[in-house]
């Protein structure tokens, strides 16, 4: 299979793409390996896999056409999978426009390359953030989600509705994947599991928001990466899926796990709730178990402490 993985070089998609490569796909990636956090943190991640024939690398932009012209002129893909994106809740506070032309336009940028090139397979990377302060525990995916609660949520949320519409006019196949909270290694720095991490190893106080009773479902990156293989290998028409562990984790223990697999307390600095965020996110998982054979079996315990090997291993 050909496989275009947009926004390859980051957490969730270097993980896609070494995935892939062992199956025997052929991948391009394209990235622009931006300066969200260090772009070198970037080209490690890729860094294995660009030693494999059959991965190529493009550094470019989502928004330059000219730039993805070139991309689906000279390679014929069965499949995109588009992950590249802006992310983030707190930083879209800050600069809602640059989240709308990445995250908007970025998506029909390649919704458009799509159509012309005749491709009828994609995959899109949604977030849980588009349920916004949904009451009903666990989020199902015909709940309402036009109540977003942060430039970052309403991105995703239109982009779902752009996939829809060329799914509609034009008969591509789109799966849109709403990740719960992926973490493992690899994981962007500024990410809670990350962060505190390297905090508590480091003897800083971590930012804690709120009185630590909001809850995450944290989604460890080999469930996360099933769901994506599913997806690509299946023509569901449209849909969108869950893509979650089921079980949530509150704040407060989330640092208690933090401290116990680094064998090191952690110092608090009490902060208030920050805009934009939710008190819970918790997945319904059962369309995925359905649909693409979704299975997640990755233990928040055994998850943190896979991640903090990995981080004590390369101090990334």
């Amino acid at each position: 299979m050909r496989v275009l993985v947009t926004g390859g070089a980051g957490f969730i998609g270097s993980h896609l793409v070494e995935r892939l490569l062992a199956r025997g796909d052929h991948v391009v990636v394209i990235d622009n390996l931006n300066d969200y956090y260090d772009p070198r943190l970037k080209r490690r991640n890729i860094e294995s896999s660009l030693a494999n024939k059959a991965m190529t690398f493009l550094e470019g932009d989502i928004l330059n056409g000219i730039f993805l012209d070139k991309v689906f002129g000279n390679h014929s893909f069965n499949v995109v999978v588009h992950l590249a994106a802006r992310a983030g809740v707190r930083p879209s506070l800050k600069n809602p426009l640059l989240y709308e032309e990445v995250n908007c336009r970025g998506t029909l940028n390649i919704l458009e390359q799509l159509r012309r090139n005749e491709i009828h397979r994609f995959v899109f990377a949604s977030s849980s953030s588009v349920y916004g302060n949904v009451k009903e525990v666990p989020f199902r995916e015909d709940a309402r989600v036009d109540r977003p609660v942060s430039p970052y949520a309403a991105t995703k949320a239109a982009g779902e509705l752009y996939c829809h519409n060329y799914h509609h006019l034009h008969g591509i196949s789109t799966t849109a994947l709403r990740f719960f909270t992926a973490y493992g290694p690899r994981q962007r720095p500024d990410m809670a599991i990350h962060k505190f991490t390297r905090l508590i190893d480091e003897g800083l106080p971590i930012p804690f928001y709120g009185d630590g009773t909001s809850e995450r479902d944290y989604t460890f990156i080999d469930d996360i990466v099933d769901g994506v293989v599913s997806a690509v290998d299946k023509n569901l028409g449209f849909e969108i899926i869950n893509l979650g562990e089921s079980r949530t984790t509150s704040l407060s223990e989330l640092v208690a796990i933090i401290e116990k697999t680094l064998g090191k307390n952690a110092t608090l600095q009490k902060m208030s709730p920050q805009p934009g965020d939710v008190e819970i996110t918790c997945a319904d998982v059962s369309k995925a178990r359905k649909l693409l054979g979704y299975n997640p079996s990755t233990s928040v315990e055994n998850g943190v402490e896979r991640f903090v090997q990995w981080y004590m291993e390369t101090r990334a």
